[in-house]
């Protein structure tokens, strides 16, 4: 029995699953709409599409190494409760492990990776959602090779990687380079830096501070020659507080995280350079659910 376009378009609106999942369907079930429909729900797919609409802000953060490969990952759930399930968070690991393993482009080419020997993390993720019974986002990721150091906060709420370059990366074992790189990790946590040094601030971002700097000493009344002066001393606290190497080192004030690494350098034996790192905090930048329990029952009660 063959099928059309049309059929297709029909089960799409039927299920709400995604166009090649629909024609996957209409192909293993020979064109039979009713069993196409049974094939997505048994396969946990229409379950999932049915659950897409629904806001998911909450879920977990994870950060692993793996050899030399570290590895950063978000995926969210609907409520904080599924988080904390020990089977979800086995799953986030196990992403991890496989964003190792593969080394995807982006989060579609995870999506289509091998997760087990039957399935794609795609396939993993619906199975998921279908069981557990709410919708699950994968959302973002970060990958790097070489000396990694993996930082969880919170019990997920942040996962934080930093990526450094040795001299000698025999050292990257010795006990007071595993104990710097945590408190770097720490301190990029709890401190939010946007950038590990100042010459990778992008020069709009560094023209636009300049400019509301300078438009803040015009306000506070100070006199138009010595404004530029005062821009350029401002432009240095900026730094201190957005460019890692340059901020105040949390456990030693008086020192910047620059000079508290070239201490380490200097009793290990070698050159430490921090390289990238990358900061992901649960839900950044989402919606979140907001229940209106008075508008449910109104919209309940047609009133």
């Amino acid at each position: 029995m063959a099928f059309t376009a049309q059929d297709v378009k029909n089960l799409r609106e039927m299920t709400n699953c995604g166009m090649m999942d629909c024609k996957k369907a209409l192909t293993e079930t020979n064109g039979d709409m009713d069993k196409a429909v049974e094939f997505l729900r048994e396969k946990g797919l229409a379950t999932a599409a049915k659950k897409a609409g629904r806001i998911a802000a909450e879920g977990l953060v994870t950060s692993a190494v793996f050899g030399n490969v570290g590895v950063v990952v978000e995926i969210n759930t609907e409520t904080d409760f599924v988080a904390k399930n020990a089977d979800f968070q086995n799953f986030v690991m196990d992403v991890a492990e496989c964003i190792a393993k593969t080394n995807p482009a982006d989060v579609e080419a995870l999506k289509a990776a091998q997760f087990n020997a039957t399935q794609t993390v795609g396939d993993a993720l619906t199975e998921k959602i279908a069981t557990i019974g709410e919708n699950m986002n994968l959302r973002r990721f970060e990958r790097f090779e070489g000396v990694n150091e993996a930082y969880i906060h919170g019990g997920g709420r942040i996962g934080v990687l930093v990526n450094f370059k040795l001299g000698d990366e025999s050292k990257a074992n010795e006990p007071a380079f595993k104990a710097a790189a945590k408190d770097i990790a720490m301190q990029i946590a709890a401190v939010m830096p946007r950038y590990v040094k100042s010459d990778e601030v992008p020069a709009d971002v560094l023209e636009k501070e300049k400019e509301i700097l300078k438009a803040q000493a015009l306000n506070e009344g100070k006199p138009a020659q010595i404004v530029d002066k005062m821009v350029a001393g401002r432009i240095q606290k900026f730094f201190k507080e957005v460019c890692l190497i340059e901020q105040p080192y949390v456990k030693d004030g008086d020192l910047s995280v620059a000079k508290f690494l070239k201490n380490v350098a200097n009793e290990i034996g070698t050159d430490i350079e921090i390289v990238k790192f990358a900061r992901l905090e649960k839900g950044e930048g989402l919606e979140k659910r907001v229940d209106d329990f008075a508008a449910e029952v109104a919209k309940m009660t047609g009133k």
